[in-house]
């Protein structure tokens, strides 16, 4: 009889719950008797995972927006290390993304005898290199995304497996534009922009304002557009507010439903992260974009090691899409670049054929190379 298996999980925010729920899928079908609890979201909870704490609790970024919750946060994982420590100690930790939350949590498990695997590997290469140094004293293990990555650990004693990217599997090669407009009312001739401002709370506070500016001036330009705004449940009575304080006219705010807009829309105006990725996968022309805190920019800025932020554009190696930035985001440039890829069909086409090119790259079985590779975990 199996022995089964106890995973104790963090995934921080709405893309590491999607990306733990794939991993937790493969994992079961490996372990079938398997039992998982700690910090997730809804996608885990489909898995079976039990969680202690939504993953809405670390959704937080940039260094001045996280002071009023730093106690909180640091009290929250002391509290996690005890009891996974104690009560509910696991064969294995996996910690999913959020590695200014997971690097603590994890070293002190691993100092502890617990085996540690860390899902997503820090983009030390883009910005913050010194992570890496986190990343060796944490995790017996890294599951990388990109295929870079693992000789860049190498190169730092840092043991890794390339798995692919698991959106790169849900995410159809050709998504269903027509599907998914007939699941969301829109017209089939309907010009559509999907407006995806973040899904953390101060993305909303910086962001969200911005995209519905830019929005109103497009729509000023264009009557006849369609938009649609997917909002996570916690954010959504806040950014009803703020639809209709725009003014906006013509827009459906939905229940989630992200990859529903990103198949649905003809261009996405964006907020820099994981989400930039999806569209790339739906290989939907977009401009990326972001806005923080003042001095948590600066911060940020002066640790950047390339010249792009969007993950498109850094996987392509080229500013494919545009970016605009911090004071660069005024609502008069974002909708002038969103508007731009509506009248440039060619580079539309063009674009298409690279995030293709993409999306193959990071095509693989990456519920089973993770499985694979965290087995071996056990058995070390």
């Amino acid at each position: 009889m199996e022995t089964p298996r106890r995973f104790a999980m963090v995934a921080g925010e709405a893309s590491g719950d999607v990306l733990a729920g794939l991993l937790l899928a493969g994992m079961r079908s490996r372990w079938p008797t398997l039992t998982a609890f700690g910090v997730g979201g809804a996608n885990m909870a489909l898995e079976g995972f039990d969680a202690w704490l939504p993953s809405e609790t670390l959704s937080v970024r940039g260094y001045i927006e996280v002071l009023p919750r730093i106690f909180d946060i640091l009290s929250l994982r002391n509290k996690l290390k005890n009891r996974l420590l104690s009560t509910d100690r696991p064969d294995l930790f996996i910690g999913v993304d959020a590695p200014d939350f997971n690097f603590g949590l994890e070293a002190a498990l691993k100092a502890e005898g617990v085996r540690t695997v860390h899902f997503v590997c820090p983009s030390f290469w883009a910005w913050r290199p010194k992570k890496v140094l986190k990343l060796r004293q944490s995790a017996d293990h890294v599951l990388c995304l990109f295929p870079f990555e693992p000789a860049l650990l190498a190169q730092h004693g840092i043991a890794s497996t390339y798995v692919g990217h698991p959106l790169a599997q849900v995410i159809p090669l050709e998504p269903d534009r027509l599907a998914a407009r007939l699941r969301l009312g829109l017209g089939t001739s309907d010009t559509v922009v999907a407006i995806l401002p973040g899904s953390r709370q101060s993305e909303v506070q910086y962001i969200a304002q911005r995209f519905l500016k830019a929005a109103v001036l497009m729509q000023a330009q264009r009557p006849e557009l369609r938009f649609v705004l997917p909002a996570l449940p916690a954010l959504r009575s806040r950014i009803d507010d703020l639809v209709q304080a725009s003014g906006l006219r013509r827009v459906t705010v939905l229940d989630g439903r992200s990859h529903d807009a990103l198949a649905a829309c003809d261009v996405t105006l964006i907020a820099s992260g994981t989400a930039t990725l999806e569209a790339a996968l739906f290989k939907r022309p977009m401009v990326i974009a972001y806005h923080m805190n003042r001095l948590s920019w600066h911060m940020m800025k002066s640790k950047q090691l390339q010249p792009w932020v969007g993950l498109p554009n850094i996987l392509c190696g080229d500013f494919v899409v545009p970016e605009l930035l911090q004071d660069a985001a005024t609502p008069q440039a974002l909708a002038q670049a969103t508007l731009k890829w509506l009248d440039t069909p060619a580079a539309v086409t063009s674009l298409h054929t690279r995030f293709t090119e993409l999306h193959n790259s990071l095509r693989r079985d990456t519920a089973k190379l993770a499985t694979d590779a965290i087995e071996k975990v056990l058995q070390s």
